[in-house]
């Protein structure tokens, strides 16, 4: 299937690179780290990034405005992303041809050349993969985009990081694309005492049902109050991760300039993809969000997770 996916690439002058809504540091990393990759291997192309500009993660790269006309007889590539209705900045329907690589277990069939394997730790080590296979130049900023993507993904190796391949793919970024680690640390995790504020705020407010089901609401007033974002959540979720007792936890912050209630939630050994795509949300087995209309509906996956979480106590 790579060759098959090279050979697109090679034959067409122009390329979209997409990737889910609400991008993160593996979907932001992986998309800029391949439009780099083919510049680099194809510098005659025309290669564009879809999607919205996340002003926190900026260092990855500039978003480009895709217009009908860059859309015609153009080469989509979709990243990070199991499912048609996520893809962000692009209108699936106008292409001809779609490439699709992922690690997310699959929603949506949407193209007949892709690469989906659910063992990778990210999308940004199937990039890394797939320059590798195919002889592919990586330029520096390409490699570092890789790299902080794959760190973001698997939490600094706490999870998802199980198979030799994806420390196979470290090593040679480091010892061959010349990557720092120590420097991208710095520029991927620092933040503003706001949010340590904010993380001090969730802690103290988290809610635990007997079950092991851990919750906080975060209403717009309260953002105002810690002079944060609704997307300030997202650097903080992975802090609750070894916490005795503590089986699933579930974030509902209110979006008021998008309308919807941000809802990011992750589980330890609980399966919980499949309740939040009933909700057009989704993403990793043990890791999902979604944007839900109300906090009523904040108060159904509170009782549907505290019930799965019950299930899975029983189980054990």
């Amino acid at each position: 299937m790579e060759e098959k996916i090279l050979k697109l690439i090679e034959k067409y002058n122009r390329i979209i690179i997409a990737r889910h809504v609400g991008g993160d540091p593996d979907a932001l990393g992986s998309t800029f780290a391949l439009k780099e990759i083919i510049l680099e291997n194809f510098p005659n192309k025309e290669v564009y990034v879809a999607g919205t500009s996340i002003s926190r993660f900026k260092f990855f790269g500039n978003h480009d405005k895709i217009t009908d006309e860059i859309c015609k007889d153009a080469l989509l590539i979709a990243l990070d992303i199991p499912d048609i209705k996520r893809l962000d900045g692009v209108d699936y329907y106008k292409f001809k041809d779609v490439v699709k690589i992922d690690h997310h277990p699959e929603i949506d069939k949407f193209s007949d050349n892709e690469i989906i394997d659910i063992d990778a730790s990210s999308a940004c080590e199937l990039i890394a993969r797939f320059a590798y296979n195919n002889n592919l130049k990586i330029p520096k900023h390409a490699a570092e985009n890789i790299f902080m993507g794959i760190i973001a993904d698997t939490n600094r190796f706490l999870f998802g990081a199980n198979k030799a391949e994806t420390y196979k793919t470290i090593l040679r970024l480091i010892r061959d694309e010349h990557v720092k680690p120590n420097e991208l640390y710095e520029i991927l995790y620092k933040r503003p005492m706001a949010e340590v504020r904010l993380e001090g705020f969730i802690s103290l407010n988290m809610k635990m049902t007997k079950n092991g089901l851990g919750y906080v609401k975060i209403t717009d007033e309260n953002l105002k109050e810690f002079g944060v974002d609704s997307a300030s959540v997202g650097s903080i979720m992975n802090d609750y991760n070894f916490i005795h007792g503590l089986i699933c936890w579930v974030i509902f912050t209110e979006d008021v300039k998008n309308g919807v209630i941000r809802t990011s939630a992750r589980s330890r050994g609980l399966k919980i993809n499949k309740l939040f795509e009933q909700y057009n949300g989704g993403g990793h087995v043990y890791a999902c969000g979604a944007k839900l209309n109300s906090f009523s509906e904040a108060d159904e996956i509170i009782d549907k997770l505290d019930k799965l979480c019950m299930e899975y106590k029983e189980d054990e």
